[in-house]
């Protein structure tokens, strides 16, 4: 019978794919936080805007990352 750590270490990508998916979700914040800057800089002065609404707000940007395919990620960083 497989262990759990066993089953983890097959199904987990491999760390080139894991840093690939890391440097886009680095890339694409980079890039939505630079086009939404004005939009960003709303959000952050509203009125019930707090210390609990950063990581909200970030995971909601991460979010939208996992939207795009591996040939839209590869074209957007320059690798097609």
């Amino acid at each position: 019978m497989e262990s759990v750590s066993e089953h983890l270490e097959q199904s987990a990508p491999p760390a080139t794919a894991q840093q690939e998916e890391l440097d886009f979700e680095s890339f694409y914040l980079k890039q939505v936080t630079t086009e939404f800057a004005d939009d960003l800089d709303k959000l952050r002065n509203a009125s019930d805007f707090n210390e609990k609404s950063v990581p909200i707000l970030i995971d909601a940007l991460k979010a939208t990352a996992g939207v795009y395919s591996e040939e839209e990620k590869a074209k957007a960083m320059g690798k097609n």
